[in-house]
């Protein structure tokens, strides 16, 4: 028996090593951690159960079988996060570039299921340079049995992707189908096609960073949701992100403790500018509103005439999604819209209440919007709204301006409360452009144009842009004090707990793609 056991622990010792001390040194040197120790740091201490540790490939050709490695380039397994079963896979790089091979695959594969069987958040670590060339089509169906997966996972359990290094082609796919993607700053690119084909096929000299790195993402394409600094702030990302996150489509949204204090907040009266066409960051508002220091954003860099990202409110998670007025005065367009629906569905997917902060004047205008789909991207927001069956409260701050009125989870869509504060201007159109139109034929008869003009514009803007007309109508359920916006949510949220929605039975819904 001590000669078996002593072989199991070689091949235990072989499995760790990787590619070994050469490459796992030449992996640190570019800043980057390695697959184990990367699970090290997200797992809680001493948690991680292994699965597949002496699993080799199986490929003959091209030499192939002489060199094999106990692992074959992707660890395995399932542990705890602040206590929470979490299912993970993490690439190692070092094994034949991290590159996917039919057993790698089967690995990814096993762990997906058990993680869907049981209910529990999938998390994947990507360092890979992509399909293992030498195996063929084999390797390419290993990817494809993993998106597969990925989508049978989608809405049932979060999934979160974390790019540590490469990650090109095909590899690409699978964290574009989960729930987040976190990227790291100058080690980690995504992309379908490299520079080298770039160039070939358009001539263009781009470099990987400039193609497809984490800050590229981060604000030109939106394909990741976070830049992190270092892997170690991409890991501590990943942490909070599940912090406000259920288990399962099952589970209702998690609640830290809370003591009820004093929830009134005074300084909301007087954070808005007091001309109407001033801008200010939505983003204090919404830290005056929610618990402190809670609001963990998503998206930040993308489309930043809309705020999107989660935060605690009385200890219970939800998750917000607000116009920026300081940003584009906080229109919606394209990649708002996307940006926003995107969020909604993640929240409604996974029982996590919505809070919405409206000022929006309208959608952006322009034959670029209207050639590139406006109406097509705007109404996927539309419709994510009015699928979402999780509790939905909506405050209009200042604008509510034309069908981004109707967007902005209106009542008319099915949002469960509505307020107001005093400052709200719920109308068609702006009151200046709104009077060129009503009263031309007053403006054009007047000696003073100007004159008669603001007059018309102030009684437009006396008679429509303000919250009353729309209360009169039971649109807004209340017009309240700023002050008071805190009391109003907390106690709106806990009212909408226990909702129940039954909407007509379908396979499924055809979204605006």
């Amino acid at each position: 028996m001590d000669k078996k056991l002593d072989l199991l622990r070689l091949k235990r010792h072989e499995a760790m090593q990787g590619g070994g001390p050469v490459r796992i040194e030449s992996q640190h040197k570019k800043g980057k951690l390695t697959a184990r120790e990367r699970l090290h740091f997200l797992l809680d201490e001493g948690s991680f159960q292994e699965i597949g540790m002496l699993v080799t490939h199986r490929s003959i050709d091209f030499g192939m079988e002489k060199e094999k490695y106990p692992g074959d380039g992707v660890v395995t397994g399932y542990g705890t996060i602040n206590g929470r079963l979490t299912y993970v896979f993490s690439q190692d790089f070092t094994v034949f570039g991290g590159s996917l091979s039919e057993t790698h695959a089967e690995k990814i594969c096993k762990i997906m299921d058990l993680a869907l069987k049981n209910g529990a958040p999938l998390i994947g670590l990507n360092d890979s340079g992509g399909a293992r060339i030498q195996e063929g089509v084999v390797s390419l169906g290993g990817y494809a049995d993993i998106f597969y997966r990925n989508t049978m996972a989608s809405g049932v359990i979060p999934q979160i992707s974390a790019i540590m290094g490469p990650c090109a082609g095909g590899a690409v796919y699978s964290p574009a189908i989960t729930d987040f993607i976190l990227m790291v700053e100058h080690t980690s690119y995504m992309f379908v096609t490299g520079p080298n084909v770039v160039k070939t096929v358009t001539h263009e000299v781009v470099t990987s960073e400039e193609l497809g790195g984490a800050n590229t993402h981060a604000s030109k394409s939106g394909v990741t949701h976070f830049a992190c600094a270092n892997e170690i702030a991409a890991i501590q990302h990943i942490k909070s992100l599940l912090s406000y996150m259920p288990q399962n489509c099952e589970d209702k949204a998690p609640a830290a403790p809370y003591e009820n204090g004093d929830e009134l907040r005074p300084e909301l009266n007087t954070i808005l500018p007091s001309i109407a066409s001033q801008p200010y960051d939505i983003r204090e508002v919404i830290d005056h509103i929610i618990d402190k220091a809670s609001f963990l954003e998503v998206h930040k860099d993308f489309a930043e005439n809309i705020v999107v990202g989660f935060a605690r409110l009385a200890g219970r998670s939800i998750g917000i999604v607000a116009n920026q007025p300081a940003f584009l005065a906080g229109v919606l367009d394209i990649h708002s819209s996307t940006k926003a629906a995107r969020f909604v569905r993640f929240c409604d997917s996974f029982n996590i209440p919505l809070l919405v902060f409206e000022d929006v004047p309208g959608f952006l205008p322009g034959t670029d919007q209207e050639w590139n789909a406006i109406i097509t991207n705007g109404a996927k927001l539309l419709y994510a709204f009015c699928e979402a069956t999780v509790p939905r409260v909506t405050v209009i701050t200042r604008k509510a301006y034309g069908g981004a009125y109707d967007v902005m989870n209106s009542k008319h869509i099915g949002a469960d409360m509505n307020f107001a504060w005093p400052s709200a201007e719920i109308a068609v159109m702006g009151a200046k452009g709104a009077a060129e139109i009503i009263f031309k034929r007053e403006i054009t008869k007047a000696e003073d144009h100007e004159a008669k003009w603001l007059e018309m514009e102030q009684l437009y803007s006396d008679t429509f842009a303000n919250p009353y007309r729309a209360a009169e109508r039971g649109f807004i359920d209340e017009v309240i004090e700023p002050a008071e916006t805190r009391i109003k949510l907390i106690q709106a949220f806990k009212m909408l707990e226990n909702k129940v929605v039954n909407n007509p039975r379908k396979k499924h819904g055809n979204i605006p793609l």
